[in-house]
Parts: structure tokens; C-alpha cells; sequence
């Protein structure tokens, strides 16, 4: 599986939040053209650590505790790795981090779209991620 690589640079247009959590990234060509339209949809567990070190550990379908998300409106993509199984950590402009590990029965997380290849992280993880 690539690496989402093409999100750094793309801007999150919108959150969604109900038993999943949904962030939604734009990317724009130096041309101004759309080259990036994704969505990222979390099953499992997540945690954002912001700018301070300050972590929060975030459970999708929890309401109101998925506030923290809401942060990440408008923030640009800086970074964007996966390692290991499949741990996604993106990194944004304001020095926040997001992270979503593989579950071992679960799937973890999706992102789908134009601009990249699909990406989905299947129970226990996937392997053979590249650049």
C-alpha cells in the first residue's frame, strides 16, 4: 500500500462526527485547481496530541468528547506517515499530531478520494507500505 503522502499541504474542510469520525481534506494546485478531495474515516481509537504535548485519546461515537477534532478545521496538512501495521500519524501547521493505530479486529481507518490511492487499514493492520 503507498503511503498517503499527497495530504501533506491539503487543508481540512470539514469534520464529521458520529460513530466514526470523518475529517475531510482539500488540496489545491499551485494553479489554484482542486488536485486533492479525501476523506478520512476513523473506526477505532485516536489520539491528537496539540502544539503544548498536551495528549487526548478519543473514542468515535463518544459526542461531545470528540471535541478536540473540531481543532483541526481549516489546520494544513504538514506531515503524513505510516508506519509499522499501519499507524497513520499526521502532522499539521499549528504543531498539532493525530495518530491511529491498527486494531486487531477492527477496521482502524479509510481514506478515500482523488488525488491518491485509497487506502484502507483492515483488522490486525496491513504490511508493505511505501513511499
Amino acid at each position: 500500500m503507498r503511503i498517503p503522502a499527497e495530504l501533506v499541504g491539503a487543508q481540512v474542510t470539514r469534520t464529521v462526527f458520529d460513530h466514526q469520525v470523518r475529517i475531510l481534506f482539500t488540496g489545491h494546485g499551485p494553479d489554484g485547481r482542486i488536485r486533492l478531495d479525501g476523506e478520512l474515516v476513523i473506526e477505532t481509537a485516536l489520539s491528537i496530541t496539540n502544539a503544548l504535548g498536551d495528549r487526548t485519546v478519543l473514542t468515535p461515537g463518544t459526542g461531545t468528547s470528540l471535541a478536540p477534532v473540531l481543532g483541526l478545521f481549516t489546520r494544513t496538512v504538514t506531515r503524513a506517515e505510516v508506519t509499522g501495521n499501519g499507524t497513520l500519524f499526521l502532522g499539521f501547521d499549528d504543531d498539532t499530531r493525530l495518530i491511529v493505530n491498527p486494531d486487531p479486529d477492527h477496521e482502524s481507518w479509510s481514506l478515500t478520494g482523488s488525488g491518491f490511492d485509497p487506502v484502507l487499514v483492515g483488522p490486525g493492520g496491513e504490511t508493505g507500505w511505501q513511499s
